[in-house]
């Protein structure tokens, strides 16, 4: 504690984009809360951003470099291990942070010893009237699907009103150290997609609250990391939004869901990636639907602890 700031950890993961990396770290010279660390994991990158991110300076920093990839999940999993923080701060490397973030996603905490986890307004970078998350809508059981709310929209202040929500955002989400070493952390088998969505989850099951803060804001610079079609993605997703409901809902929703997919979201998406010549996204889309085949419900349901 500093003066009554409880150390913050920032947490943020950098694969072979350096140069995005700084430019966060950048933005967080301007942060006016005065007690945070930031670590940085390196998920393996092909050239070490080591000198480079040496040669910026950056206060209080840690860097720790992966000999593999450990996704998104695994890669803050080792992050939040690591810090000392009593608030731990998971974000994107591909977003820049307002000066004052920190010092709002932190009051609703002081306000209210139920909230587990506070998310920012979210916007694009590119197009910085424009809103990506104000809070979640509910999770559809039957469908796998949950929407941002505001999603798209030009913020016009509409969703200016803070108030308790659904899921956390994965880019940007401030989480209480205790909490976490309560309900455990990302699920790592995850590695990407959907794993905030299975926290968030649990930190509700777990009797918590989660906050959205409207008046922090961040700029995010989305799909960077993955791109928007790319085949990974198709995977990832289409595995991980299967995962989330296998390990998220009743024998009943769970039927329901698999006679959807096999009904809409397996016809929808091979007419999708046959219609635009996608072959290996089309590969990757199987590739996920056929990984349960193999993976038991025990397997599904493993908890990765603190």
């Amino acid at each position: 504690m500093n003066g009554g700031y409880p150390l913050i950890s920032i947490i943020i993961l950098n694969y072979n984009q350096t140069d995005i990396t700084c430019e966060f770290l950048e933005s967080t010279r301007n942060l006016t809360y005065p007690n945070f660390e930031t670590i940085v994991i390196d998920n393996a990158s092909k050239i070490s951003p080591k000198a480079q991110i040496e040669a910026g300076n950056y206060p209080n920093i840690k860097l720790l470099e992966n000999e593999v990839n450990l996704g998104f999940t695994g890669g803050n999993n080792l992050g939040i291990r690591l810090a000392k923080g009593e608030y731990i701060f998971v974000v994107n490397n591909d977003t820049e942070v307002t000066p004052n973030l920190l010092d709002i996603l932190i009051e609703p905490f002081r306000n209210d010893p139920s909230i587990g986890v506070v998310s920012p307004k979210i916007r694009y970078f590119e197009q910085p009237d424009t809103i990506q998350y104000a809070g979640y809508n509910a999770m559809n059981l039957y469908t796998g699907r949950a929407r941002a709310v505001g999603s798209q929209q030009k913020d016009i202040g509409q969703y200016d009103q803070s108030g308790y929500t659904n899921f956390a955002h994965g880019a940007a989400m401030l989480v209480k150290r205790s909490v976490l070493e309560e309900v455990g952390l990302f699920p790592d088998f995850f590695f990407i997609y959907y794993e905030e969505l299975d926290l968030s989850t649990r930190i509700l099951d777990a009797g918590y609250k989660i906050y959205y803060q409207s008046q922090g804001l961040i700029f995010h610079k989305e799909s960077i990391t993955m791109g928007k079609e790319s085949a990974i993605k198709a995977y990832y997703h289409t595995r991980n939004r299967i995962a989330y409901i296998r390990r998220n809902s009743s024998g009943f929703q769970n039927l329901i869901f698999y006679l959807f997919l096999s009904f809409f979201i397996i016809p929808k998406a091979t007419l999708k990636y046959v219609t635009k010549g996608q072959k290996e996204h089309l590969r990757a889309f199987f590739k996920g639907v056929r990984w349960h085949f193999s993976t038991s419900n025990k397997e599904i349901n493993t908890q990765t602890v603190f």
